[in-house]
């Protein structure tokens, strides 16, 4: 995969998806022992200080068992899901993202 890089759009899924397995492991450090990364290394990619490299994006997918499409697609968070801090919706949050989704069904 020599020569090949992320689109923008990509590298921030793969931040947002990172964020969600933060929010699922419960810090840092594991998530970074999971990824075979350093913690710091870790966060300035989430700061933006470094890219997304396709290496990492593999490490995620991996970790998070979905496929390097469903990744960067950004198809493995939940619907309502922070994309800020990556915790996934409650309950009450989830009703409602289904019912916003069925009432933009009905008006089409």
């Amino acid at each position: 995969m020599r020569g090949y890089h992320l689109t923008p759009h990509e590298q921030r899924q793969v931040r947002i998806s990172i964020r969600y397995l933060h929010a699922k492991c419960g810090n840092w450090e594991t998530l970074a022992k999971l990824l075979c990364v350093q913690d710091d290394s870790l966060r300035k990619v989430l700061r933006g200080g470094r890219g997304v490299t396709v290496e990492l994006a593999f490490r995620v997918s991996r970790l998070a068992k979905v496929s390097m499409d469903v990744l960067l697609g950004g198809g493995l968070l939940p619907p309502g899901t922070c994309p800020h801090c990556g915790h996934p919706p409650d309950e009450d949050q989830r009703r409602s993202v289904r019912a916003a989704g069925l009432a933009r069904e009905r008006q089409t």
